[in-house]
């Protein structure tokens, strides 16, 4: 008998915890340096965060529309059925994909009365009727994500009984897991759903596991669980959450489910790769259309301005593109092309006159930039979910890290702008852009304010233009207009991406210092480890690569895409 209850009790606690059932979660992650180097890295069980792993690639076409929405998954079953955990297993299972979020419908909850709150500390208040849930903004930020907008999710506290003030901003999610008793209640939010997912459990298991739950996560006490179970939990559960398992495609046991889960994970990663797309070779191969350097509006590209092409500017760019430049020549000759560049740019904004007295006592009739340029006093938190007075903003987003070089030059002509950044990198092999990591500024996650905000985006060249789409593309999710984009950069390839731009979006601005004309497909090779025999040279003298056919660099290297004469790795040369 012993032996019996000892093989039963780490079996109960299995059950009572399924999360103990599999490892801790953890995916592959790729070192963007070092191809070949990869790590696990253990992922935390939140909601409402975006999860990355290899980057999110293109999810529009050529025209610059989406190809495809994100795959949504709705999971409903009873409280404590392991809705969470099926989620959970289900990214595990997933392995290497772009992006996930799982979001949760307790953070849908209503804001609360002083009559509702007096209730809920009395744990009187029914949180599992329909009514509890504010359906309709759960609707409009599900179909926000999907459709590759941002949203700023709402943020509940079980503690306080309340909808908190903050909200969470979340975006570019290819996946998204919607998990919550009544996910699948309300018709418009099936409306979201690629697939749909019921966990079955037993009911003596969930209160069980409910009873943990809210004793050790949510400080309430064991009574007050009870007494809220019998009136208010199970009641609902028989009529409004099990009557929904007739909406689910798949019904998933809530507990040694691993078979469901692998099936759902093969079915939800053929749908991913049904929706790929490879967009920078098209990109490269369009073809080449004359552009004129002096005349800073071509007949082809209205809104392509160049820098006249002065003795000095020539002067600056026969500095920048010697490879025998010093670090410190570059930096500052880099500096000062960049402020030219800022200084142009910023004619396209809004001016408002002004009238001021000299110091001789004579009145100037002016102008002044009529855009707020400082954090609004109370735009100063992250998310904010009162509506903020609609002012016109203008920040700057730097492309990582080839866009840094610009930064200095924008922040001498616009003093205190806000800056953002986005860190968008190729894909090893493809050399596909991939979406690492986005930090916009306040006036950019808070669609309202970008309706109104002007954007300098930031990077060093267009060459394929496959990171300028992608940087352009994640702006104008979140709101901002075309016309209100000001892209600078240094140099623009005459053929390759510049035409897709203009053409995918015609009311951006690109302002530039020069036209190259040469776009030419490489192989990059400073990832190839170099043969033993190079390694034994005298010592200080690096060991290059060495590659004889173009098979094995393309086994190698990585592709790419290299401007002409160019200037290098301006990222590089500037801050290495």
């Amino acid at each position: 008998m012993q032996n019996t209850d000892g093989g039963e009790q780490p079996k109960q606690a299995q059950l009572l915890d399924p999360s103990g059932a599999r490892p801790p979660l953890s995916r592959s992650i790729t070192n963007t340096l070092n191809p070949s180097a990869r790590s696990e890295v253990l992922l935390q069980a939140k909601k409402n965060t975006i999860l990355t792993s290899h980057g999110r690639p293109p999810w529009y076409g050529e025209d610059g529309k989406h190809l495809s929405d994100a795959f949504v998954i709705g999971i409903a079953g009873g409280s404590a059925s392991g809705k969470t955990h099926v989620a959970r297993c289900i990214v595990q299972a997933l392995g290497s994909i772009p992006t996930v979020v799982i979001l949760s419908q307790d953070s849908f909850y209503k804001r609360h009365s002083p009559e509702d709150l007096k209730l809920a500390f009395a744990n009187r208040y029914d949180f599992d009727h329909p009514d509890a849930i504010d359906m309709p903004l759960f609707a409009s930020c599900l179909a926000d994500l999907k459709a590759g907008r941002q949203s700023n999710i709402p943020i509940y506290s079980f503690t306080e009984h309340q909808r908190l003030d903050e909200t969470k901003y979340l975006y570019g999610a290819s996946i998204i897991i919607v998990e919550g008793i009544l996910a699948l209640h309300d018709p418009e939010l099936r409306s979201l759903y690629d697939l749909k997912i019921f966990v079955q459990c037993d009911s003596d298991l969930m209160l069980a596991r409910r009873i943990r739950r809210d004793v050790h996560e949510r400080g309430r006490s064991v009574e007050g669980v009870l007494e809220q179970y019998l009136r208010f939990v199970k009641p609902a559960y028989d009529n409004f959450v099990q009557p929904t398992s007739r909406y689910a495609d798949i019904i998933v046991p809530g507990s040694d489910n691993t078979v469901a889960i692998d099936l759902i994970a093969t079915h939800i990663r053929r749908k991913i790769d049904d929706r790929s797309s490879y967009l920078r070779q098209r990109l490269a191969k369009i073809a080449p259309r004359d552009l004129s350097p002096g005349d800073p509006y071509d007949q082809y590209f209205p809104n392509l301005i160049v820098l006249p092409q002065t003795p000095q500017l020539r002067g600056i760019f026969t500095i920048l593109r010697d490879r025998t430049t010093s670090r410190e020549d570059f930096i500052f000759f880099t500096d000062r092309l960049s402020t030219y560049l800022s200084e142009k740019a910023v004619e396209f904004l809004p001016f408002k006159p002004k009238s001021v007295t000299t110091p001789v006592d004579v009145t100037y009739n002016g102008k002044e930039l009529s855009v707020e340029v400082r954090d609004h006093p109370y735009a100063l938190e992250v998310q904010c979910v009162y509506p903020l007075p609609v002012f016109q903003h203008v920040c700057g987003v730097s492309i990582l890290r080839s866009g840094g070089p610009l930064e200095q030059g924008l922040r001498r002509v616009i003093q205190d702008i806000r800056m953002g950044s986005l860190l968008i990198q190729s894909e090893v092999h493809t050399g596909e852009p991939l979406l690492l990591h986005s930090m916009l500024p306040v006036c950019i996650r808070q669609r309202h304010l970008a309706q109104h905000s002007y954007v300098f985006l930031l990077d060093a060249q267009i060459g394929t233009g496959a990171a300028a789409f992608m940087a352009i593309r994640v702006l104008l999710d979140h709101g901002v207009p075309q016309e209100n984009i000001i892209f600078v950069t240094f140099i623009v390839a005459a053929c390759g991406g510049v035409r897709v731009l203009q053409r995918a979006f015609p009311k951006v601005r690109i302002v530039c210092g020069a036209v190259d004309p040469v776009l030419r497909e490489s192989w990059a090779l400073w990832d190839t480890p170099a043969p033993p025999e190079a390694q034994e040279n005298e010592p200080g003298t690096p060991a290059t690569p060495t590659v004889k056919t173009k098979q094995e660099a393309e086994a190698e290297g990585r592709k790419v895409w290299v401007v002409e004469p160019g200037m290098g790795h301006i990222g590089d040369r500037y801050y290495l």
